[in-house]
């Protein structure tokens, strides 16, 4: 049970509750255990006939008075306990949302969600429940044992109670046998219920591609095999619980046999008196009561320890991207940014993404990305952000080292659109403030009206405070990407970052936005990574990568005279749109 060791500093921060808990415990535990002496006294006096009415009534109300203290210590003691666990829940589920934020995007692309959703439920669940009812049972059993022994030494016969004891060292290995088996059974549970969470959570975020292809039949065939294997392993779960428990129950109901067949004689003999044999087999149901329980525990601790191992396996995870022990505070960034011969290789890829790679960019300027898929592009942005860190060469932003400054500032600076970028289930406003504190909702009007989706989200029935739905289900592919620009643009940031940002638009639509954003990237350090020559045409300088690597460099005008793959692109284009626009002349003068 070393892995419970992760608690001790919850354990010494609530010794005070555990405490006090576990003493009402014992107290109620103390207090049953005057019930057999009790009618130790009750059955003599009745046998010799000394017992009057008066001590009838006496012992009558002693028995109620005890009752009564131990309704009272008993609710003391599950307040206390209880809450202790519960909130032992609260503070771990905590700690694993805080260290998952903490960690890298590597770290995301090798686990899977249903996996970590399982750690945040089943797993946690199960260590309060170790912590609750695991230490309730278990200090209730050992002290019971340890009582009812010494009682039954002290007060009736030490070789009765031998003989009793006799089965003892057989439940004790055999528990020790089965609490191992119940652990690994038990991970193997929480793997497959990870699975099926998985499943569950890929399809519904998946259910329009799904119905789309008309693949529901072997989806739910899929999910079908993934809720046999949790139900199997649950199955064999139980079966070796199931087996446990009646077997820890029969080696431990041989102690009344051999207590009936001794103390009987010895009663008998007068060896020991009828209350005393009375008083013995009391204090022996309790005893046989807790030895079974000791499975319970046993039972309850390993799956804590099992889903506590999970848990720590995840919080023993570095993050890749470590700040500085003293990072430089930029709170006012210029914007400016230089690659110095930056070489980097994502984790698990044989290809590097960027080679030999460097670029600077003065403040206030503009620079565009061109390229292949797959020829690197996405990958400056990543590093701009510190997503990653390079393998060779260095970046800086406003000439301090990327990896000397402030997560917090650098990145607070940064106004990032994807091509894919993350929507909310939440209000429109609430997405588009998500980078902010605190903001007005005229500027978010204001930052929708320069990514030209002010009059869309105008159409709403309740316009800015429309629920968007799971990643933005209402919403349209352009109007995604123009959500996430206002996004960006209501963080006044330092610099600007469109990474194919308008690929969902048409080229009407992007020439209005980029028109609306003109001032806007005039005046501050941008970024643009697009297909489209129409989207970097405006830039002061536009980069061409291929294979990581830049094959060509310069402005609109001088890469259409390299007559390189800028020009070439340009062609198609111009090609492509004349001949859209021809078609669409075609439909108009054949409508009217």
């Amino acid at each position: 049970m070393s892995t419970y060791r992760a608690l001790i500093p919850f354990a010494l921060k609530n010794k005070w509750v555990y405490l006090l808990g576990v003493f009402s415990l014992l107290a109620v535990d103390a207090l049953q255990l005057i019930i057999p002496e009790i009618l130790r006294r009750l059955t003599d006096g009745l046998q010799t006939g000394s017992l009057g009415h008066q001590q009838l009534l006496s012992y009558s109300l002693l028995i109620v008075l005890i009752g009564l203290f131990i309704m009272v210590f008993r609710f003391f003691w599950r307040i206390l306990i209880i809450n202790a666990s519960r909130r032992l829940e609260y503070e771990l589920r905590n700690q694993l949302f805080d260290h998952l934020l903490s960690l890298s995007p590597s770290y995301y692309s090798r686990k899977k969600t249903g996996d970590l959703m399982a750690h945040a439920t089943n797993d946690i669940m199960a260590v309060r429940m170790a912590a609750s009812a695991g230490v309730i049972t278990l200090t209730d059993a050992l002290f019971l044992n340890i009582a009812a022994i010494t009682m039954m030494m002290l007060t009736t016969d030490v070789r009765l109670t031998l003989i009793a004891l006799i089965p003892m060292p057989i439940l004790a290995f055999s528990i020790y046998l089965f609490g191992d088996a119940i652990n690994h059974r038990f991970k193997k549970v929480q793997r497959s219920f990870s699975m099926l969470t998985e499943k569950v959570q890929e399809n519904i975020s998946g259910i329009r591609v799904i119905k789309s292809f008309a693949r529901e039949d072997i989806e739910m065939q899929r999910f079908h095999e993934a809720n046999q294997d949790v139900f199997q392993n649950n199955m064999k779960l139980a079966l070796l619980f199931g087996t446990f428990h009646p077997a820890i129950q029969f080696i431990s109901g041989i102690s009344f046999v051999v207590t009936l067949l001794y103390g009987t004689r010895l009663v008998l003999y007068q060896t020991i008196t009828l209350g005393d044999f009375v008083a013995f087999n009391a204090y022996l149901i309790s005893l046989v009561w807790s030895v079974p329980v000791i499975g319970f525990v046993i039972n309850i601790l390993q799956r804590g320890a099992a889903s506590l191992s999970r848990i720590n396996e995840v919080l023993a995870v570095e993050p890749d991207i470590k700040q500085a022990s003293t990072p430089i505070s930029l709170r006012a960034m210029s914007g400016a940014f230089s690659f110095h011969q930056v070489s980097f290789r994502y984790p698990g890829s044989e290809t590097e993404a960027l080679k030999d790679f460097s670029v600077s960019v003065s403040p206030g300027e503009s620079l565009g990305i061109m390229g292949k898929t797959g020829s690197g592009k996405s990958t400056v942005p990543t590093l701009l952000l510190r997503l990653y860190d390079v393998d060779d060469g260095h970046v800086s932003i406003d000439g301090h080292p990327i990896k000397a400054l402030s997560l917090n500032d650098l990145r607070n600076q940064v106004g990032y659109v994807e091509q894919n970028s993350f929507i909310f289930s939440a209000t429109i406003a609430d997405n588009i403030a998500f980078g902010t504190d605190t903001i007005s909702l005229e500027t978010i009007e204001q930052a929708a009206e320069k990514a030209g989706l002010h009059s869309d989200i105008c159409r709403f029935p309740k316009q800015y405070h429309t629920i968007v739905g799971e990643r933005g289900v209402t919403l349209s592919g352009g109007q995604k990407q123009r959500l996430a620009i206002a996004r960006a643009l209501v963080k006044n940031p330092a610099l600007l970052i469109f990474d194919d940002a308008l690929s969902a638009v048409d080229t009407q639509t992007e020439k209005q936005i980029l028109d609306s954003l003109k001032e806007t990237i005039t005046n501050t350090t941008t970024l643009i990574i697009a297909h489209r020559v129409s989207t970097l045409q405006q830039c002061q300088r536009i980069l061409v990568l291929e294979e990581g690597q830049i094959i060509e460099s310069g402005t609109h005008e001088q890469l259409l005279q390299l007559n390189g793959y800028y020009a070439r692109q340009h062609r198609r284009q111009q090609l492509e749109e004349e001949l859209s626009s021809g078609e669409r002349s075609a439909t108009h003068e054949y409508l009217s």
